[in-house]
């Protein structure tokens, strides 16, 4: 049976020890002049600057160099009580949208990911996994990042220290096998919080 094509960007699903991801996130600012649309599973970097309360700011990733974290949560607050960080239930933040937003992130180097592979040509293999790999930008579905993880065509696996992510290996469940748009663990290996030039791959 094929694989499912169902992008949904990068979904932390445990830690590198082994133990479920347990929720934690960090909260981020978006700047209300910031032109990008972003969506739950997008992959973020630092904006470095912060809002007004000292709430540090983030843009999506560049596909190069390193990342800060992943979203989860997406919400506004418009009330006179202060923000509320709890209340980040949004899907979607549009690029024409001209408030301050902000973003639940995963921002821990250790969390491990699932994300789907492109369908573009020669797909990863076995052989592929420990090695680093890049992800590849996507259209939103207006609920979810479109962001993939590069099939072998766009991005031959490396052991190269700066490409984007880790293979873990694919994700275990009877619906996934090797191929188009498998579905695949990550490790972000070039992340701000971590060793900041990443890890060369096995």
């Amino acid at each position: 049976m094929a694989n499912a094509n169902r992008p949904s960007g990068l979904s932390p699903v445990q830690y590198l020890n082994g133990s479920a991801w347990n929720g934690q996130s960090r909260v981020y600012s978006i700047d209300a002049n910031y032109a990008t649309a972003l969506y739950i599973g997008d992959p973020v970097i630092s904006g470095g600057s912060a809002d007004a309360n000292g709430v540090p700011d983030i843009a999506i990733y560049g596909g190069t160099g390193a990342i800060r974290g992943v979203i989860i949560g997406l919400g506004v607050y418009e009330g006179s009580a202060g923000f509320d960080p709890t209340n980040l239930f949004q899907t979607y933040r549009s690029a024409s949208d001209s408030r301050v937003w902000y973003a639940k992130v995963v921002d821990d180097p250790n969390v491990i990911f699932e994300v789907q592979e492109n369908s573009n040509g020669t797909q990863l293999a076995a052989a592929d996994v420990g090695l680093n790999t890049i992800l590849k930008s996507g259209t939103g579905n207006g609920y979810l990042s479109g962001w993939l993880l590069s099939s072998a065509t766009d991005a031959t696996p490396a052991t190269t220290a700066t490409l984007a992510v880790r293979l873990m290996g694919l994700v275990r469940r009877q619906n996934n096998a090797f191929g188009a748009y498998a579905k695949w663990l990550v490790k972000i290996n070039v992340h701000e919080l971590g060793t900041g030039t990443g890890a060369a791959g096995v």
